[in-house]
Parts: C-alpha cells; sequence; structure tokens
C-alpha cells in the first residue's frame, strides 16, 4: 500500500492569507489563467517529492471542480475520473494534499469514535476505548484527511486485513491488522486505473462503501472498523469497461479530455517544464493561492450545514431525472449534494436552480443502463397478459 503522510500540524495557526475573491470557484479560475515566470534549475541538491500544485493545473475545470466538491462534501459519493493517458488525472488527484481539509480522527486502533457512543452505546467501543470514555479521555484529535492509494497488485488480505504476524512472534498475542479499508476511513481511497481491479477487491470495496464499516474473521479473532471514504477513482477505457456494479458508487463522473486551445496546452508545457526543474520553487509560487484554497475549503465545509435546498428547487430536478430515465435513486443524491457543495463553496445558504445547472453534467452522466431498458421491454408482453387473465379471473366472480 502507498500512502502519503503530511507534515504534522504547526503548533501556532498560520495567518489568513489576504486574497481579493469573495469565493473558492474565483480563487481557482483566476490562478489557473495566470501564467507562470520561469524557474530557475536547483542545481547540487536532491530535493524531496513535493506534489505538483493542484492550482498550476491548466484547464480541465469539471474535473477540478468535481474534485473541490469532493472535498467539501463527502457525501456526494466518490469521484470517477475517465479519458485517455496523459491528461492529468492521477496528477491532479495527488495535488490534492495541500488542500485536504482537517477531521475528527480516532486515537484507537480500531477506529473508534464518540459518536459510536453515542450511537450504540459504550458496547460499541473497544474496552480500551470505554475505559478512557467514563474517565473523560479524549477518543478522538483533529487530523487531516490523507490520500489513501490503492495498488493494483493489492491483495485481499491487504484490503480487509489478516493476522498481525509480527504481533504473535514478539507477544504470542492473536490481532487483526488493519488493512487498507480500515486505514482509507475518513480519508480519500484513491484507485488509479480501477477498471483493471481484480473482481474479489472490488467486492470488498463495494461492501465496505456501501455499510461504512466491515468485519473481518480469521480463526478465533474478529474485528470491525470504519471505512467511511470517499472514492476517487481514475481509468482509460481504452484499457477496459467498468463493471457497473462498481461505477454506481461514483457520484461524480468527469470526463477528462485533452486541452483543446494552444495557447493552454503551450501553457501547461511551461508548468510542467518549470516543476520538472524545480518544484520547491513551483510549489512556493503557488503557496499562498493554495493556503487561501485550502482555508476556504475549510470554511466551505463549515458552512455546508447550513446549506439547503427548496423542494421548489428540488421537484424539477426530480422530474428531470425520471425523464432522462434514470432509475437509481443515487442520481439524486449525488446531485443535490454536489449541488449543495458548490453553494457553500460561494459561501451561500440555499441551492438556486444555476447551482444545480452547474453539476448536473458530472453528477447525471453515465446513469442509464440499455441493458436494464432492453430488460424490462421484454418483460411489457409478460405483464400485460398476466393482467388480462387476472381481469378475466375477476370477472368470473
Amino acid at each position: 500500500m502507498t500512502t502519503t503522510d503530511l507534515p504534522p500540524e504547526e503548533s501556532e495557526p498560520k495567518e489568513r492569507v489576504a486574497h481579493p475573491f469573495r469565493t473558492l470557484r474565483e480563487l481557482v479560475d483566476f490562478v489557473s489563467g495566470k501564467s507562470l515566470p520561469s524557474a530557475e534549475p536547483e542545481e547540487g541538491l536532491r530535493t524531496e517529492a513535493l506534489p505538483f500544485p493542484f492550482l498550476a493545473i491548466v484547464g480541465q475545470k469539471e474535473m477540478k471542480l468535481a474534485l473541490l466538491l469532493g472535498l467539501i462534501n463527502p457525501s456526494v459519493g466518490g469521484i470517477l475520473l475517465v479519458g485517455p493517458r496523459g491528461t492529468a488525472k492521477t496528477t491532479a488527484v495527488r495535488s490534492l494534499l495541500d488542500l485536504l481539509p482537517k477531521v475528527e480522527r480516532s486515537l484507537c486502533y480500531y477506529g473508534c469514535l464518540p459518536e459510536d457512543i453515542e450511537m450504540g452505546g459504550i458496547d460499541a467501543v473497544c474496552p480500551d476505548c470505554a475505559k478512557k470514555y467514563a474517565e473523560g479521555q479524549p477518543l478522538s484529535a483533529p487530523d487531516r484527511v490523507h490520500l489513501i492509494e490503492l495498488p493494483l497488485n493489492a491483495q485481499l488480505e491487504d484490503v480487509v486485513g489478516g493476522i498481525d504476524e509480527r504481533l504473535i512472534v514478539a507477544h504470542e498475542r492473536l490481532r487483526i491488522r488493519r488493512g487498507i479499508l480500515a486505514q482509507a476511513d475518513r480519508n480519500l481511497l484513491y484507485i488509479d486505473e480501477i477498471n483493471l481491479l481484480a473482481d474479489e477487491i472490488v467486492d470488498a470495496i463495494l461492501d465496505a462503501a456501501a455499510q461504512g464499516s466491515y468485519t473481518v474473521r480469521r480463526g478465533p479473532v474478529s474485528a470491525m472498523y470504519h471505512s467511511r471514504f470517499v472514492l476517487v477513482g481514475s481509468m482509460n477505457p481504452e484499457e477496459g469497461r467498468l463493471r457497473p456494479q462498481i461505477l454506481d458508487r461514483f457520484g461524480l463522473r468527469v470526463i477528462v479530455r485533452g486541452l483543446d486551445n494552444l495557447s493552454e496546452r503551450l501553457e501547461a508545457y511551461h508548468r510542467v517544464q518549470a516543476y520538472m526543474a524545480n518544484p520547491r520553487s513551483m510549489a512556493i509560487s503557488y503557496a499562498d493561492v493554495t493556503l487561501a484554497a485550502a482555508e476556504e475549503i475549510q470554511s466551505a465545509r463549515a458552512q455546508l450545514p447550513k446549506v439547503v435546498l427548496p423542494n421548489k428547487v428540488a421537484k424539477p430536478a426530480v422530474n428531470l431525472i425520471q425523464k432522462m430515465g434514470i432509475d437509481s435513486l443515487r442520481a439524486e443524491i449525488s446531485w443535490f449534494e454536489a449541488a449543495r457543495a458548490y453553494t457553500a463553496a460561494d459561501s451561500r445558504q440555499e441551492v438556486t436552480p444555476e447551482d444545480l445547472q452547474a453539476v448536473a453534467p458530472m453528477a447525471l452522466r453515465l446513469r442509464r443502463s440499455q441493458f436494464m431498458a432492453d430488460y424490462f421491454s421484454s418483460q411489457e408482453g409478460e405483464e400485460d397478459e398476466m393482467n388480462s387473465l387476472l381481469e378475466g379471473l375477476e370477472g368470473r366472480k
């Protein structure tokens, strides 16, 4: 498994960066359009691996918007990026590191949280956490969201967890080590080339994502882990199709195409060249706007619970979904939650039709199933015959 460790938070909060933009969207649009000065290569120095700045990605507005909405509101249900190679899909996801917000993180190996006790009583947490709770000790602490990557060669035991053999050797104790799904709790789980995953791995991810938790049993030992994560996937459709079961788990679906504008392609080259020459200088040149964007994301997350979707706006949207022939209720959930995040990012508290329109394509595309349409159509004759016979049976009374 590949994880990205973030540096610890500084003890003193940084001063808020002043910028002339009213909203997160204005800031992103401005930074995406500005030209980057050339950077001198660092000679004789070996720098640590720094992610390409998210705000330095040229164009690809829908992809960047979808990822930001996922950070603001995990209830959008995940993001799928579909497109050819070389269109910055993986770069964009890994560039989110400096924008990831804070969450309450469990201090327990098993992921126990105070809300577990509030919902299920003291038996809903492990004995150690029950004791801490009774003594008034905290069960969680603020921490940054992490980006957890699932490698394609991961085995099922890596994903769900298995017996911790080192603990057996050292202490002669049996314990199940946390798998990737447990480590992804309250984080972003990123799967590149998700369409190439083994079926058993896909099934495990689907079950964990649907329930928000899962149980691992290995002989006499069992453990339950939380698995509440935002699933982010990317794929090249040339390499194979995605199973319908896992496609349905992605709330937002983004079609990522190459840049059509000549000047944008040239600017993208200049930025990549500057990054390869001096990653640190590139990161520094975007540090202020990156910090400002991170603060705006955190502010939007705080604003989100106050955002409402009036029925007068929601009803026409549901009618549109029905006219499109979309059966899955996840369409409404993803569309409306994305619109709420979009509204929060704009520092407002009521969703408008314009907000719904702005996020509709990414929430509604790839929803219809021709197979199901044909299947139900083939059953219509049988239904008509059955209803006719039943009416005849009623007439004999």
